[in-house]
């Protein structure tokens, strides 16, 4: 199977968009499965950029 890559920017869209599943009142497990990602890699991605705005993981990127 092959991996796709997300830069950091895509990974806030989609935390976002879960984010909006979620209080439609869908679990986390439809949330991740309707973005296209499982659920574990829904909580590592909630660990790692949860709460960051865009201009904030680019800089998280730069300081790497």
């Amino acid at each position: 199977m092959a991996r796709k890559r997300y830069t950091a920017e895509q990974i806030i869209n989609h935390l976002r968009e879960a984010e909006i599943f979620i209080s439609q009142g869908k679990s986390r497990r439809e949330a991740s499965r309707q973005i296209g990602i499982t659920d574990k890699t829904y909580y590592r991605w909630c660990k790692e950029y949860g709460g960051m705005d865009i201009s904030q993981a680019k800089r998280l990127k730069d300081l790497e």
